[in-house]
């Protein structure tokens, strides 16, 4: 009987490892490339799968979105904002630098007003 669970969950483990590798985005793989790891974890089905789930792929970054009252935890990610957000910062941005050349400009003839007599 255990050795019937054992079994079983180890055909499990591999399945679940190489569906993983499989289905992985090829910046998530550390040391080797896909054909390798799923050549590991066919090969090797335990320890592969193992070695899989702990080496082979790169840990997920989570995102700090403070405690429950915390007002980040309400903040629109940049990823989910709105292409009108993205014109408005675009249009902000043109500003800004319109502004910038401008100060510029007007250094520059203060400049040659001071040196001209």
């Amino acid at each position: 009987m255990i050795q019937v669970l054992l079994t079983v969950g180890s055909l499990a483990l591999m399945i679940f490892a190489l569906v993983d590798v499989i289905t992985s985005d090829s910046w998530k793989f550390r040391y080797l490339d896909k054909v390798a790891w799923v050549f590991i974890v066919i090969l090797l089905p335990l320890i592969g799968s193992i070695l899989w789930l702990i080496v082979g792929k790169q840990p997920v970054e989570s995102t700090d979105r403070g405690t429950f009252g915390d007002p980040r935890r309400y903040e629109t990610p940049v990823s989910q904002q709105s292409p009108q957000d993205d014109a408005a910062a675009v249009e902000r941005e043109i500003e800004f630098h319109e502004r910038e050349a401008r100060i510029r400009r007007l250094e520059a003839e203060l400049k040659t007003k001071r040196i001209a007599p």
